[in-house]
């Protein structure tokens, strides 16, 4: 879902930038035979630009979203990845120095792939704690957890 939600932010601000007037609308409105006794339901996407520079909201893409689902929105707006645990990449994990794996709790399910080529193999499943390194049984290869917090999320973040 976020993944989607991030392909049409960029598809959004994409289709802004390229737009020319200072305020584009685009509007989708319910037929009044329908909805008689109600007034006409729209949604409008607009941006007000500013010189050459257009802003896009987390409002323009999910209104209700807040708290930390909110930030994951505003910071995929900016491109950049909140979390950045989910495809970990680094060097192959030694004993001296293990590959770290980042985590919010103290436990986690990973899972080796093996060294890219000749050497990869089936991934192997495991459950990497908190304080202890974990060698695979199969290429030898260290894991560790590592901190993956959140940053505190305000109270005006929820409003």
């Amino acid at each position: 879902m976020w993944r989607r939600l991030a392909t049409q932010a960029r598809t959004i601000g994409a289709a802004r930038c390229a737009a020319t007037p200072a305020r584009c609308t685009v509007g989708l409105t319910a037929p009044s035979n329908i909805l008689r006794s109600s007034a006409a339901i729209s949604r409008h996407l607009s941006t007000v630009s500013v010189g050459n520079t257009t802003t896009i909201k987390v409002q323009d893409i999910m209104p209700i979203a807040t708290g930390h689902e909110r930030e994951e929105l505003e910071a995929a707006l900016k491109g950049k990845d909140l979390l950045e645990i989910d495809y970990p990449e680094g060097p192959f994990g030694t004993k001296e120095a293990p590959a770290v794996i980042k985590s919010y709790y103290d436990r986690r399910i990973v899972g080796c792939p093996g060294v890219e080529g000749e050497d990869e193999h089936d991934v192997v499943w495991f459950w990497l704690e908190k304080g202890k390194t974990h060698e695979c049984p199969v290429c030898s290869q260290c894991f560790k957890i590592g901190s993956g917090r959140p940053r505190r999320i305000s109270r005006r973040a929820c409003r």
